[in-house]
């Protein structure tokens, strides 16, 4: 890696794994120890926060410039060929997170129970930073994960179908973002490194139907560009396309990098998300499954009591 590159994201607290894997501790794993708060995650689908491991094996590789990305994006690359083995970045995330995490045990508001179980992670959510379906040996690394027991969720912009097509095994979850409704606002907004970026998120939510593992479409949600109401219908058409088990309307949080490209007034209130989640889920026939406030997102579905893993 990138000796600066390396010493950026060091001083951001991330720890390098490898050539181009790495580990950051989630909000809410601090949270969850510190003060018993769960990630919605944790609400929605039965994960236990302070046992989450949140990486990504693709940390400078990305195929899109997202302006209302958090993360550091000056040395984004839009291929990965020269990867690590599976087993080695997985090894190497749970020892990175298990240092991450040493000095949360002297803290006196610690919860010594949590964190010992901290130290054994069940549950790793592929996202963190770039775009996790660039590492060519996916399939393999969420098979070494679920051989430890350890579950899995994606978080993919969609730009790689072809990848999500041959993934095996597939994930336990998958969630795929859809930020804008029409080609011209995902210019803007996703600022594409490829030229057929839209194109194969169209491929990606036609496929999702077909792949048999928990399937989720997340809206990011930012006021003043895409949560307006005359966009609902078009979000509906994509969402319709790929029949997604759960939708998660969430707002955009003004936060890192994200601060040199747009405005704290980008922030959607919890409201506004719950009102765009009714209409979508109004025109989808979805219902309002759950909520989370402090995270300002809401769960959309067909049934409830299914948005578990148990």
């Amino acid at each position: 890696m990138n000796p600066e590159l390396h010493k950026i994201l060091t001083r951001q607290h991330y720890a390098i794994v490898g050539k181009h894997s790495g580990v950051k501790l989630c909000h809410w794993m601090k949270q969850s120890l510190l003060h018993g708060r769960e990630c919605y995650k944790q609400t929605f689908y039965g994960i236990q926060s302070h046992r989450c491991l949140q990486m990504t094996p693709a940390i400078t590789h990305c195929t899109q410039m997202c302006l209302f990305c958090w993360r550091l994006q000056n040395f984004t690359e839009t291929t990965l060929s020269d990867s690590d083995d599976p087993e080695f970045i997985i090894d190497q995330a749970i020892q990175a997170q298990q240092k991450l995490i040493t000095g949360f045990k002297g803290d006196p508001r610690c919860d010594q129970k949590k964190w010992k179980e901290a130290n054994h992670p069940n549950m790793l959510a592929c996202s963190l930073s770039g775009e996790p379906t660039l590492y060519p040996r996916l399939g393999e690394f969420f098979e070494a994960c679920h051989k430890r027991g350890i579950t899995t969720f994606l978080v993919t912009n969609g730009t790689n179908p072809d990848a999500l097509e041959h993934l095996d095994p597939l994930p336990t979850q998958l969630y795929v973002s859809v930020v804008a409704p029409t080609p011209e606002l995902y210019k803007k907004l996703c600022a594409p490194l490829i030229s057929n970026g839209w194109e194969n998120l169209q491929k990606t939510l036609a496929l999702l139907p077909s792949l048999d593992t928990r399937t989720v479409i997340r809206h990011t949600l930012i006021h003043d560009w895409n949560i307006d109401d005359k966009y609902i219908k078009a979000y509906a058409q994509l969402d319709a396309v790929a029949h997604p088990q759960f939708i998660e309307p969430k707002g955009y949080v003004f936060v890192g990098s994200s601060r040199n490209r747009l405005h704290f007034s980008n922030m959607p209130t919890h409201d506004q998300i719950k009102h765009f989640g009714q209409q979508l889920a109004e025109q989808l026939g979805y219902e309002q499954l759950m909520e989370k406030p402090d995270s300002r997102v809401v769960l959309l579905g067909a049934q409830k009591n299914n948005a578990t893993l148990q």
